[in-house]
């Protein structure tokens, strides 16, 4: 029994002593040369991205950077004064202009891509602000709870009926106002063709109001560049007009057709005139023509796919007035690079007309040195014609890329103009989200 005894004692001291090396290695040895766990700071997304579902009541459109920031702050340990502010808007598209503003202009992505699905939404960064962007017919006043207390409504006032629902939307946001859930409002707004958009002043703040900021589509003698923009019709994102990117058969092929014209031929019209002129000169047969007698507001994809070819096989588009000279098809034909041909003629109504605004028409595109062909009168056409059959193919890829580039550069302006005046407005009326 005591050798037994013994031999225990002695076991239990050889284990200690062999635990007692090993605890020293480690701390004087292991430390040193042993693997060591790196936490990488998070990537900043700068572009698009995508929520990771439509699940609206469980998805924090902004947890995703809040995370991404904290994870920066942790990597550096110490909080910049210089640190950018991050403010935070969400854009309510209540207007098919909205996807122009959204896809065309700030090139974001929307979940789901199909078009016809109840609720889309988008997230991304630009400049300073972090956008959100819902679109839908799900989204509708008093269902849609605001992410932030920033908020740009996108509103169809071109008609009666698109007011009606514009005001129920401005009525929606002047009670999230009142009720402090909002404190910053700015609108984009498809106005009326003719300019009479009167209905929407009492909102605005220069009469009262609480629109801080006012986007304006057409010529509207309003327009003063300080708390409200011109803003470009763009394409007919109602008629899944897609985001056209260039390549090289677009830039380089020959193109068959000398100009095309697809649209809805109105008796006594100048729609009719050019039509006219084309058959007269014999110049029908080097263009893509097709017309109809009645307008139809939807595009089968037939008929978009068939109107989309005349834009690419034709070196030039023709663009006459309608209710507006400002027409979707101008920015299309800039898509495609056929260079429009615009009817350079004022319309009845109340957009541009004074003397302060001399380069009505078409003023925002003017002043971008908008690379079109303008003519006062369809006469004018068979001369525009005659000169382009001379032209060669290199003077024509070189003029195309020309166009293409602009109109690239112009949207890129229009993001510009669109982030600065609303960063400017936001951090003036100290409303960081």
């Amino acid at each position: 029994m005591r050798v037994t005894h013994k031999r225990l004692c002695s076991l239990l001291l050889c284990v200690y002593t062999l635990f007692s090396l090993y605890a020293a290695y480690s701390v004087f040895f292991k430390s040193r040369t042993g693997s060591r766990v790196y936490r990488p700071a998070s990537k900043k997304v700068t572009g698009a991205k995508e929520p990771p579902s439509l699940g609206k009541e469980d998805w924090n459109p902004w947890e995703e950077d809040e995370r991404q920031e904290q994870g920066a702050a942790e990597q550096s340990h110490a909080f910049s004064p210089h640190a950018p502010v991050r403010l935070r808007v969400q854009i309510w598209g209540k207007a098919a202009i909205g996807l122009y503003l959204w896809q065309h202009i700030l090139e974001g992505l929307l979940q789901p891509a199909d078009t016809t699905a109840q609720w889309r939404e988008g997230h991304l960064r630009a400049g300073k602000i972090l956008f959100n962007f819902v679109t839908g017919p799900a989204v509708v006043p008093g269902y849609l709870t605001a992410e932030t207390e920033n908020v740009v409504l996108v509103l169809n006032g071109r008609e009666a009926a698109k007011i009606t629902s514009a005001t129920q939307w401005l009525h929606y946001a002047q009670t999230l106002v009142q009720t402090h859930k909002l404190q910053f409002v700015a609108v984009v707004l498809l106005g009326s063709e003719q300019c009479n958009n009167e209905w929407i002043q009492p909102y605005l703040q220069n009469h009262g109001g609480f629109v801080k900021l006012l986007f304006l589509v057409y010529d509207s003698p309003w327009i003063n560049e300080r708390d409200i923009f011109q803003w470009p019709l763009g394409v007919a994102t109602y008629r899944n007009f897609p985001v056209v990117n260039p390549d090289r058969s677009m830039l380089y092929a020959s193109r068959p057709y000398l100009c095309n014209f697809l649209g809805t031929i109105y008796k006594n019209s100048s729609r009719e005139a050019l039509l006219g002129v084309l058959k007269q000169e014999g110049l029908d047969r080097l263009c893509w023509i097709a017309s109809r007698e009645q307008w139809q507001p939807q595009e089968t994809n037939e008929s978009l796919r068939s109107y989309q070819d005349a834009l690419l096989q034709s070196d030039l588009t023709l663009s006459p007035v309608g209710v507006n000279v400002e027409c979707y098809r101008i920015y299309e034909a800039c898509s495609y690079g056929s260079v429009p041909v615009v009817e350079d003629l004022m319309t009845p109504g109340n957009c541009g007309n004074s003397s302060m605004h001399h380069k009505a028409p078409l003023q925002l595109l003017k002043a971008m040195g908008a690379p079109f062909v303008f003519i006062k009168n369809w006469e004018e056409l068979p001369a525009v014609l005659e000169k382009e059959k001379t032209m060669s193919l290199q003077d024509k890829i070189q003029r195309r890329k020309k166009l293409i580039e602009w109109y690239q550069h112009f949207k890129a302006k229009m993001k510009l103009k669109f982030i600065n005046a609303l960063e400017n407005s936001l951090l003036q009326h100290h409303v960081v989200g």
